[in-house]
């Protein structure tokens, strides 16, 4: 098995990178922050290489105020959290509006569904419901718009990707993020980064290590 390992960040998998040897059966890719950076590197990977797996890393913000900072999920769908357009304080995305049809691949229902995550779970870790944005949210009434509509437990800003490329290239995947802040809190002396960080990557190692290559 050939395992692609991303993040958005060099830190946010430098601790499993040590542990690992990169080889012919596990690479590395940093893809840079956000949805454009992230988007083009993989795409532009993919073009070139076929990995049977590819399992991304990294943090996230928590909606649930009642999550343990620090603990790691999986996520099982993702969603496009801001693109769209805001009216009178209304938040209408591309299928709420009617400008895309939600079931138009690789998009079921408008949410970008993992297939594979139950049967690649080997960990037995928490699955999630998660929305990718460009711009963190902070304000209080864009919290409570994205609770009302998608009804999220995190936040990150390049996952949607690989859920769109990966079912569109039809490659198994996961996504793994550590805890690290509760969304709105912008009080980094609360985040658990560290925690988040250290945490996902054990979590990375155990799996790669309980498949065979």
């Amino acid at each position: 098995m050939r395992i692609l390992i991303i993040s958005a960040t060099q830190i946010e998998v430098e601790f499993a990178k040590m542990q690992l040897n990169e080889n012919y059966n596990i690479s590395f890719l940093v893809t840079g922050i956000g949805i454009l950076a992230t988007a083009i590197t993989l795409t532009k990977y993919l073009m070139r290489n076929r990995p049977d797996l590819i399992i991304q890393v990294g943090i996230a913000g928590s909606f649930n105020q009642n999550s343990d900072l620090g603990s790691v999920v999986l996520v099982q769908e993702e969603i496009l959290g801001d693109m769209g357009v805001e009216e009178n304080g209304v938040w209408k995305d591309l299928f709420i509006s009617k400008l895309s049809d939600p079931d138009t691949p690789p998009f079921t229902k408008g949410r970008l569904l993992n297939k594979h995550v139950l049967s690649l779970n080997k960990s037995g870790l928490p699955l999630v419901s998660a929305i990718t944005v460009n711009e963190i949210t902070t304000r209080p009434q864009r919290i409570l718009q994205q609770q009302l509509i998608y009804n999220p437990h995190i936040e990150t800003m390049e996952g949607a990707v690989l859920h769109y490329l990966c079912n569109d290239f039809e490659i198994p995947y996961l996504q793994i993020r550590g805890l690290s802040n509760y969304i709105g809190e912008r009080d980094k002396s609360y985040w658990k980064i560290k925690e988040a960080v250290e945490n996902s990557n054990k979590v990375l190692l155990d799996l790669v290590m309980s498949y065979e290559f």
